[in-house]
């Protein structure tokens, strides 16, 4: 009897410092996420009496691995009390343009298309296991880079989507 107590007090033991882990894990994605993007502004679409209003939020971010090309990102974001405190979950619908902000010298992976569908932003949208996401693609033909922004989870992503285009000027 005593044996399966002390199991019993060892798996909750277990699972409390699993979800622990995987809160911090949560936590550091989402404090990642909010270092690469720069906010711009944001207006309120919908008025929540308690906590903040739904707004949709303006962002720009820098490709990582191309200096010169820059993207803006507009996504709804969820307020009320569980926006307020970060369990929210934001719906799928985000848009973005992207830019050519200064000379762009492609790295060979990009060139010879090794990189393509390679993520260059992410941003948690809910507690666990759902994400905005921002890939690039190269298109050596129009010379053109490509940016696709769309929403995943782990059992059901969106088909809610939207592109952008960036022509290399010399």
């Amino acid at each position: 009897m005593k044996y399966q107590h002390f199991k019993l007090t060892l798996t909750n033991s277990c699972s409390w410092i699993i979800c622990r882990k995987i809160a911090w894990v949560a936590g550091i994605t989402l404090f990642s996420a909010s270092l690469c993007a720069e906010k711009i502004g944001n207006v309120s679409t919908k008025f929540k009496l308690l906590g903040a209003n739904d707004k949709i939020v303006v962002e720009a971010f820098d490709d990582p691995d191309i200096p010169g090309a820059t993207c803006y990102l507009s996504r709804a974001k969820t307020g009320g009390i569980s926006g307020s405190v970060g369990i929210a979950e934001d719906t799928a619908d985000a848009a973005i343009a992207c830019r050519q902000t200064g000379p762009i010298q492609l790295p060979d992976t990009v060139k010879n298309g090794k990189a393509d569908g390679e993520e260059v932003f992410k941003k948690s949208t809910s507690l666990l296991f759902k994400s905005l996401q921002v890939v690039r693609f190269y298109d050596a033909k129009r010379n053109v880079l490509i940016y696709l922004t769309y929403s995943d989870r782990v059992i059901e992503g969106s088909p809610k989507n939207s592109i952008s285009v960036i022509p290399i000027k010399p």
